[in-house]
């Protein structure tokens, strides 16, 4: 890492775990679970390459992304400007976004679609004529507001409680009133802290952020008994 990645001096740089999930690609079901590094292992890795990259200059955005200081990532971040969407960090929330190629997600308007996954289904979709859309889904209003709550935490490591509160009509401390009791555990161990007017994600929080983003997901849930394996990679 130090001697190549770093000497190359790239502007970005998007450092994630290895995602074993064999359920769902088949060719990973070759590879020996118990020899994978075990979750300390992972954090340890992590913290390794976050103090190295930071050491040889670059910043830590969140999300496993680092950046020089000069780059407009980082600027945007630093004057409150900064955004992400599925597709990852960006300068701006476009209006609609187009994805185009095998499994590509498009949002427009209220819908999120995704093409078809299979690449005889996607051309074929196309020689008829037709959109290879595979799937979609219309956000709710309930979508909406979790959506603005999750995202300004990913981007802005903070989320500004009477903005919200204004924005979307509601009272932040009593509708997530279950989510702000699980995170007391993250609070207490100095990763995040909440007052009444912001849920602010601390330096040694950042490796946890997709873990403090995930109670106010609404769709998002553990399996029970005979439910199907997760479809997600693990967080840590």
């Amino acid at each position: 890492m130090e001697l190549n990645t770093i000497a190359l001096r790239p502007d970005r740089i998007a450092c994630y775990n290895y995602a074993h999930l064999p359920e769902r690609f088949t060719s990973q079901r070759a590879i020996d679970r118990l020899t994978l590094p075990t979750p300390d292992e992972k954090l340890l890795l992590h913290e390794l390459i976050s103090h190295t990259l930071q050491k040889a200059g670059y910043r830590l955005i969140g999300m496993d992304h680092y950046v020089l200081p000069d780059d407009e990532l980082a600027i945007a971040q630093q004057e409150g400007r900064l955004q992400r969407n599925f597709q990852g960090y960006s300068l701006h929330m476009a209006d609609d976004l187009l994805g185009l190629g095998v499994s590509a997600i498009s949002q427009m308007g209220d819908y999120y679609l995704q093409n078809e996954r299979n690449l005889g289904d996607y051309y074929s979709a196309i020689d008829s004529g037709a959109l290879p859309v595979n799937r979609g889904v219309k956000t709710t209003a309930e979508d909406q507001l979790r959506r603005h709550v999750i995202m300004h935490l990913f981007s802005d490591l903070r989320l500004d409680l009477s903005e919200c509160n204004e924005s979307f009509g509601i009272a932040f401390n009593e509708k997530f009133a279950t989510q702000l009791t699980s995170l007391q555990p993250l609070v207490d161990d100095g990763l995040l802290s909440i007052s009444g007017d912001e849920v602010r994600i601390h330096q040694q929080g950042r490796p946890f952020l997709r873990n403090i983003c995930m109670p106010f997901d609404a769709y998002l849930t553990t399996p029970k008994g005979d439910e199907p394996a997760p479809r997600f990679s693990a967080t840590v």
